[in-house]
């Protein structure tokens, strides 16, 4: 979980959110549905844009299509990420997206998250 923390965000104030958004999904059988998992299982091929296809190509690594955490880490974890996979914040939220300055906006429902999606990521 730790590796998949240290890949989704930058900015230390998120880790322990996104832990608690990853432990939430977990716990209710949700899948965990995170990018940069997507990019590791594609390895080379990935040219720097994830399409939707990308997100339905099963493999090892694709939370989109198997369900958990993936067999092996996807990236060298530092100490923060480490610390929030240990220490998850407490929260409702179930699901968070870019922002585009490095933070993620966080969403309990997934009406709320649509709308976050479609404010920071369509608009782009």
């Amino acid at each position: 979980l730790a590796s998949i923390i240290e890949k989704e965000t930058g900015i230390h104030a998120d880790r322990a959110l996104i832990a608690g958004v990853f432990n939430n999904r977990l716990r209710l059988g949700m899948m965990l549905q995170t990018d940069p998992t997507v990019i590791y299982g594609m390895g080379e091929l990935f040219d720097g844009n994830l399409r939707k296809k990308d997100l339905q190509t099963d493999t090892p690594w694709n939370t989109y299509t198997r369900a958990g955490l993936p067999p092996t880490p996807i990236a060298m974890p530092g100490r923060e990420s480490l610390l929030a996979a240990v220490a998850p914040a407490s929260t409702k939220a179930l699901y968070f997206v870019a922002r585009g300055d490095g933070s993620s906006a966080f969403s309990n429902s997934l009406d709320e998250h649509n709308r976050a999606v479609n404010q920071y990521q369509r608009k782009r």
